[in-house]
């Protein structure tokens, strides 16, 4: 009796195991096909056929957040009740391995709209022949979007939408090297999130609003090469955690705003072939943090102020051709980390303090074309280590002992050895940030793998069933000798 309650027991053990093994099965399948809800999924096969000239993407990678991903896509796993992936970063650009081409006639699909979780979109070097430009109501409706970066879009043309306001969760802002004309938006200033904002080497006019002064998290400014008018606005001061500031190669005038002073963690400033005119203001004493500071070709025509040789962590100085006067500051001797020191094209007088040969880390000064006069007292040992990168040239009251005449003879004769001076971004150490080594990365847990979930435990299925099945055959095989 017992052995025959223990085969009933086993063989409805053995049903179950199975039905129990069948939804399994079928809700694993159901899972691994309809990954991502189908109005997400579509939307991003339209976003790719609006950008790449491959027509087959979407063939080739039906399931690109599980089975069949694509470097430029990534995902994460949302929070509803049955998990589903939602996309949240599109990149293309460079960097992708073997991407296909863009279309020549590239273009923002509106199925963007379709894609509500898109934290990051990133699109570079695609807009290459046919205009395109950024739509306010496409732009201004992309809530979840944390990094916005079209760079190197030689074709994206047309203004910045003031609805760019509108995305209240933007930390990055990158609109570098496209051809985007008008002017600043002035509503720009309200994305208050902003952690950098990139608008260089546009063709830009208008001033720098003063509103910009609202992104009070701002860490990185860079309006440069563009064509930029009017004065720098007083609040600048008021971005507080700024490192960089690059407004260079515009036509800014006015004075230098003394408010600059407040921003105790500026790195670089660089507002370089501008029309600045006047005194470098006092209150740039206070930037103890400053390492780049860059004010060539600027009409200051003013003395080189006495606090710049107290910045002590200064690594590289341009000040040429901006009209300075006067003599070199003795105190320069106190920058030991000053790198490189450019005072070319001015109207510099008097001697060149033998103190400067006492920097250890300077591996460049330029101080020809100058009215210096008097006899060069530089240490032997710096001119050699120095060699063509020592430029006193263009200096004719200058003159030289002889016992290193032939060492300094190529820095002081325009007849030989003629050393250009460095362009100004080969002298910068600051790069511009990577913004794909920046961005905001899903975390473990969410990350796409190529194997499925679960997995570890899917060799449990068939050996259970092996088991039942053994057990329920020696069952019947001991009742059956037991009769």
């Amino acid at each position: 009796m017992a052995t025959s309650f223990l085969s009933y027991f086993l063989v409805g053990l053995l049903v179950l195991a199975c039905e129990v093994n069948l939804a399994q099965r079928n809700s694993g399948d159901e899972f691994e096909i309809l990954d991502m809800e189908k109005v997400e999924l579509l939307g991003l096969f339209d976003v790719f056929d609006a950008l790449l000239g491959d027509s087959d993407w979407a063939k080739d990678h039906p399931q690109p957040c599980s089975e069949t991903p694509w470097p430029g896509v990534e995902c994460e796993i949302g929070q509803e009740e049955t998990p589903l992936f939602h996309v949240t970063k599109i990149h293309i650009g460079p960097d992708i391995l073997n991407p296909p081409p863009c279309k020549n006639s590239a273009t923002f699909s509106n199925s963007l709209l379709k894609l509500p979780y898109l934290k990051t979109l990133s699109i570079f070097n695609c807009f290459l022949t046919s205009e395109v430009s950024l739509s306010p109501s496409l732009f201004g409706s992309l809530s979840s979007l944390e990094h916005l970066a079209l760079d190197s879009n030689p074709a994206l043309t047309g203004e910045i939408p003031k609805s760019l306001a509108n995305l209240a969760s933007l930390r990055v802002l990158s609109l570098s090297q496209n051809s985007l004309n008008g002017e600043i938006p002035k509503e720009i200033g309200e994305i208050v999130m902003l952690e950098q904002l990139d608008l260089s080497y546009n063709n830009l006019s208008g001033e720098v609003p003063e509103a910009i002064g609202g992104m009070e998290k701002l860490t990185i400014l860079d309006l440069s090469w563009n064509s930029l008018e009017g004065q720098l606005p007083s609040s600048l001061g008021q971005l507080h955690f700024l490192q960089k500031i690059d407004l260079s190669s515009n036509k800014i005038m006015g004075k230098i705003p003394p408010q600059l002073g407040k921003l105790k963690s500026l790195v670089l400033l660089d507002l370089s072939n501008n029309l600045l005119s006047g005194q470098i203001p006092e209150t740039l004493l206070d930037l103890d943090h400053l390492e780049y500071f860059i004010l060539d070709h600027n009409p200051l025509n003013t003395e080189i102020p006495n606090f710049l040789g107290h910045l002590k962590m200064l690594q590289t100085m341009s000040l040429s051709s901006c009209g300075l006067v006067g003599k070199l500051l003795t105190s320069f001797s106190l920058l030991q980390h000053l790198s490189s020191l450019s005072l070319d094209n001015n109207s510099l007088t008097g001697t060149i303090p033998p103190s400067l040969g006492t920097l250890q880390n300077l591996d460049l000064l330029n101080l020809s074309h100058n009215l210096l006069s008097g006899e060069v007292l530089l240490s032997e040992d710096f001119v050699e280590r120095l060699g063509k990168r020592l430029d006193i040239r263009g200096n004719s009251g200058l003159c030289t002992r002889n016992v290193y005449q032939k060492n300094v003879s190529v820095c002081l004769n325009n007849a030989s050895g003629e050393v250009e001076p460095p362009r100004s971004g080969e002298t910068l150490a600051w790069k511009k940030p990577d913004y794909e080594s920046d961005r905001t990365e899903p975390s473990d847990k969410n990350r796409i793998k190529e194997s499925s979930a679960g997995g570890g435990v899917s060799w449990l299925k068939p050996n259970l069933l092996i088991i039942l099945c053994l057990l329920y055959f020696y069952s019947i095989f001991f009742s059956m000798s037991c009769m």
